[in-house]
């Protein structure tokens, strides 16, 4: 593969994480910008061979620059002097080479972290289990974050960038096995359970925890696991379980004695396996796990779709991926398609529809006859085809009730998280157009309504597509009014759309959030109060959701969020509403972080991670495992290192959640508060994406420079902090500059802001990252 002899020294390249580079002694390589990082992202994805200059450009950019090739030119020029700083002037670069019509990376072997994983797994399947479960350890190890962290969903990195992630969850199963050999059940559980409930499609996980817990001598647990996975399985796919799990099920009930034993002479079980996986041949688990995988996700591992009950709703269904995108849903032209169909009645039917497949005839389970359709290969793909059929000839194609329908399947689809999410929010605004153009105003309103996903931050994912719901809200809202005045020439019902209107109000406070228009707190008080007046569990949740989004119009207001956390647990909990109850542990474990309870936001997470499991909610478990990690910081005990390490396992999760709104600039931001906290050096790389919190952050970076005169600058352009969930955490980061600048105006100012808040932990009532107390700060810019 390379023109570099194994004796030399090259440099080391990552991919594991963020694309990176580090020289012989570790020491990371300054790569400059995202584009020097793709080039050599895409020349890593090639392993060698040559990218054309042509192919570089149209993977580089959407539109090109007026002189696309001299830039690309430039990058590899950068590069080459990173990489190769020690080359001489004129002499020919070893490492990133011109050969042909473009460009190649010659590297060994061990030199990109990616590959040393893939030969490192399938090495661990052919060594002794004592030996594999330290290669393993090892392996695991490099991974720093998602692969081609900022780059992989990009078209040219995607199926690499899957690949590599299936890769890395068979190796941990592979680890469970190896330490399921040596007797070490009690450590596979636990790395398995929490592994398990992250991809709850793996069918090996599930067998492999099972197992485990029943070595420990937990026979009711592992039985529990098991029957979990199988109603899991029903419910969500329409599948059986597979062989596999049917039989250790079998097993455990009958307490098999093999069962007992760890000495298995082929502990991978599978001989030439974990080398076809490595390769990229079959990446979906074992026996039935694959059969479950390959439901539920499209192009090796990504848009798994749960789409269980949200709100009060029984509907599921799994919409994995339409076209070629995975796990996004294509569900026509709204309104107007004839394929666009809810089979659970606008969410609120107990009807399961499988539409994971864009190209279901792929996956028949037999060869068709000519001009005849495969069968499908589940019982669920057989129900879809029978009942969309129906559907399809039953209801017109331009009938109203597809619109509804589909704003079912879009509100169970958005509690997925990542492409489902995103996914979701596209098509939901979709949807609300269509139903503007047919002029109905009630059905415009159900349309909006509907769509009561709780929303747990502050800061909105796409604004844009924020402002055009909003709009669309508050024409339908003046529609309905005029349409309550009079019906048909007569006096209307009093009450009437009341519903209909306290959920639009409620869309409104909700898309309207971390703004300081005075429209915003006024519709959620205004959802509220019709929601009492109604007595309507479901709309009272919707409403409360919006007027948490709307407790932040000064600092110092967990108290008020916290009441509001309080009334949805219970609420939630009388009424069967699982989505607002775990949201409503979550309001509450930001609180009570802020307000330094921690041991009543301990409970609160548990609770949350609880529900999530029981209900299949994937992205709880980004909230608490980032709280996991703020919970190791404010012990004070652990060092810098190991926290930042649990900061950075936190932030790996954010890649496929679909939260831009929570993921971009989070992670540098929880580590700098972290730093300045702890007094140790910034040191941040020029290049780190700082986000939306940029403006906060540039002051403090220019001043451990030593760059006053500009620190003070940006100082001064520095505006408010949004209202939202780091209002605190910002206003400290401006005081702390203020301080160090002696700029008493701006201290002033920092002070009085955060006055209200004297008694919290500035940042903890996000639940994720903290500068520690505000009454520190206070005294700062009191001095």
């Amino acid at each position: 593969m390379a023109d570099v002899s194994p004796g030399d020294v090259h440099p080391g390249l990552g991919v594991l994480g963020p694309v990176t580079a580090w020289d012989a002694d570790g020491n990371v390589i300054a790569l400059k910008g995202p584009r020097h990082r793709s080039v050599l992202a895409r020349l890593i994805i090639a392993r060698g061979r040559v990218v054309p200059v042509a192919h570089l450009v149209d993977d580089l950019w959407d539109d090109p620059p007026a002189d696309p090739v001299g830039a690309l030119r430039t990058f590899v020029a950068a590069l080459r002097r990173a990489l190769e700083p020690d080359r001489s002037p004129r002499t020919p670069a070893r490492l990133l080479v011109t050969e042909g019509p473009g460009y190649a990376l010659r590297v060994p072997m061990d030199a990109v972290d990616a590959w040393w994983f893939e030969r490192a797994v399938a090495d661990a399947a052919k060594l002794p289990p004592e030996e594999a479960t330290v290669r393993l350890d090892e392996a695991l190890g490099r991974w720093r974050g998602p692969a081609y962290a900022g780059f992989a969903e990009q078209p040219w990195a995607r199926a690499d960038s899957r690949r590599l992630t299936e890769l890395r969850l068979h190796a941990v199963e592979l680890r469970a096995e190896a330490l399921l050999s040596v007797g070490e059940a009690d450590r596979a559980a636990a790395d398995l359970r929490a592994h398990g409930a992250e991809h709850p499609w793996r069918e090996n996980a599930w067998r492999l925890l099972a197992l485990a817990l029943y070595r420990t001598g937990r026979q009711a647990d592992a039985l529990e696991v098991l029957r979990g996975a199988r109603t899991l399985l029903a419910d969500q796919l329409g599948i059986d379980p597979g062989p596999g799990l049917r039989a250790l099920e079998e097993d455990i009930l009958h307490q098999a004695e093999h069962l007992g034993r760890s000495d298995r002479p082929a502990w991978g079980g599978r001989p030439g396996e974990a080398g076809r996986r490595a390769r990229g041949d079959h990446l979906a688990g074992d026996g039935a796990s694959g059969q479950a995988d390959r439901r539920a996700r499209a192009d090796h591992g990504a848009g798994t779709a749960d789409l269980g009950q949200a709100g009060h709703s029984a509907g599921t269904a799994d919409l994995g991926q339409a076209g070629h995108s995975a796990g996004t849903a294509d569900l026509g032209q709204a309104g107007h398609s004839a394929g666009t169909a809810d089979l659970a009645q606008a969410g609120h039917s107990a009807g399961t529809a499988d539409l994971a497949q864009a190209d279901r005839h792929s996956h028949a389970d037999r060869t068709a006859r000519p001009g005849e359709a495969p069968a499908p290969a589940s019982p669920a793909g057989r129900v879809w085809e029978q009942v969309a059929a129906a559907y399809d000839r039953n209801v017109a194609p331009d009938a109203r009730a597809r619109l509804e329908s589909t704003t079912g399947l879009l509100r169970n689809l958005a509690v997925t998280g990542g492409s489902g999410l995103l996914a979701a929010r596209e098509h939901r605004v979709a949807a609300v157009a269509a139903a503007e153009e047919l002029g109905d105003p009630e059905l415009t309103a159900r349309v909006i309504g509907a769509y009561d996903v709780p929303a747990i931050w502050t800061r909105l994912d796409d604004p844009e597509q924020a402002a055009q719901v909003v709009a669309a809200a508050e024409r339908t809202l003046t529609a309905l009014t005029a349409l309550s005045s009079t019906a048909h020439g007569h006096a209307a019902t009093p009450g009437a759309h009341e519903a209909d209107k306290a959920r639009l109000l409620a869309t409104i406070a909700l898309e309207s959030r971390g703004t300081r228009l005075a429209r915003g707190p006024q519709a959620a008080r205004r959802a509220e109060e019709i929601a009492r007046r109604l007595d309507d569990p479901a709309l009272l949740a919707f409403a409360l959701n919006a007027g948490f989004m709307q407790a932040f119009d000064r600092t110092g207001l967990a108290p008020r969020r916290d009441g509001i956390g309080a009334e949805l647990v219970a609420l939630s909990a009388r009424h069967g509403l699982s989505t607002f109850e775990t949201l409503g542990h979550l309001v509450r474990l930001q609180a009570r972080s802020a307000l330094g309870d921690f041991t009543t936001a301990d409970h609160h997470a548990v609770a949350a991670d609880a529900l999530a499991i029981r209900h299949e909610r994937p992205l709880v478990g980004v909230f608490t495992r980032w709280y996991a990690a703020l919970r190791l910081d404010t012990t004070g005990r652990a060092p810098a290192t190991e926290v930042e390490a649990a900061y950075r396992d936190a932030a790996a999760l954010l890649g496929g959640a679909g939260m831009p709104g929570l993921a971009h600039g989070l992670l540098p931001l929880a580590l700098l508060c972290l730093r300045l906290r702890r007094t140790l050096p910034l040191d941040f790389d020029d290049h780190t994406d700082w986000g939306p919190y940029a403006p906060w952050v540039r002051p403090l970076l220019l001043l451990d420079r030593g760059r006053r005169s500009e620190a003070a600058d940006a100082l001064h352009a520095t505006p408010e902090p949004p209202r939202d969930l780091l209002q605190e955490a910002l206003w400290c980061l401006t005081a702390q500059a203020a301080v160090a600048l002696g700029d008493r105006r701006t201290m002033a100012r920092a002070h009085a802001a955060l006055a209200p808040a004297a008694n919290e932990l500035a940042g903890a009532g996000s639940g994720l990252l903290t500068l520690g107390p505000v009454a520190g700060y206070l005294e700062l810019c009191s001095g």
